[in-house]
């Protein structure tokens, strides 16, 4: 048997190996050193986690199947990925861990996160678990027909969010207000719909019934931004 494809023993709090050096690499790389953990990386595409028993690959979903092909056989590989199964780990050892958090940086906490785990095996499922719970963050299960809804859900969530936000910065510009006076009126509205749910939290012309005011609302947006 070649000793570099010999089986390791699963670690779930290291040591790790993580793979891609964007920025969920560099964040989970320092997180887990933060807690602890022996963590190796972020190393480049192509590593083969030869010394370690257990891989996390922080790749773009289209480079996963690609990065764990490289990887020795014998490890425990897991993916980052909303979206995907753990099909495309075959044929590691394989767990997911999907943390529902925008990443900026290095410093990024995730403590108080709540991940998505699974695994192919107990083992491999503890891995996921034994991460999320050494970085401070809760666990839920989704199951692999609900990922592409429960991945859409976050993408609302977070990139359809920020997504409107651009515009109403836009719209504000025109007027010689900045983003920094929206940013209380935006805050309040999250922290609203968390406590209340959206019912509870929509304010403004539309929940009074004021459909003029939301008329001209309508026409200054198609005159100060017609691309919209």
């Amino acid at each position: 048997m070649n000793p570099l494809a010999s089986p390791l023993p699963p670690a779930p709090l290291g040591p790790v190996l993580v793979v891609g050096d964007g920025r969920m690499g560099r964040a989970l790389v320092a997180a887990l050193r933060a807690a602890g953990v022996t963590a190796q990386g972020p190393a480049g595409r192509g590593a083969t986690g030869v010394d370690v028993p257990v891989v996390l690959l922080a790749v773009p979903d289209a480079e996963i199947s690609a990065a764990a092909s490289a990887l020795v056989p014998g490890r425990t590989v897991g993916h980052l990925s909303g979206a995907l199964d753990l099909s495309v780990l075959h044929p590691h050892e394989a767990f997911g861990l999907h943390p529902l958090l925008t990443v900026t940086g290095a410093g990024t906490s995730f403590a108080g996160v709540t991940a998505a785990v699974a695994g192919t095996t107990p083992a491999a499922l503890a891995v996921a678990s034994g991460l999320a719970g050494v970085l401070g963050m809760t666990t839920v299960h989704v199951r692999d027909e609900d990922r592409p809804a429960y991945h859409a859900a976050a993408s609302i969530a977070a990139n359809f969010l920020v997504t409107l936000e651009g515009i109403a910065e836009q719209l504000a510009a025109t007027t010689g207000v900045e983003r920094a006076a929206l940013v209380p009126l935006v805050r309040a509205a999250v922290d609203n719909w968390a406590a209340n749910g959206a019912a509870a939290a929509l304010t403004g012309p539309v929940s009074r019934g004021d459909d003029e005011t939301v008329a001209r609302q309508r026409r200054a947006v198609r005159e100060r931004l017609p691309e919209r």
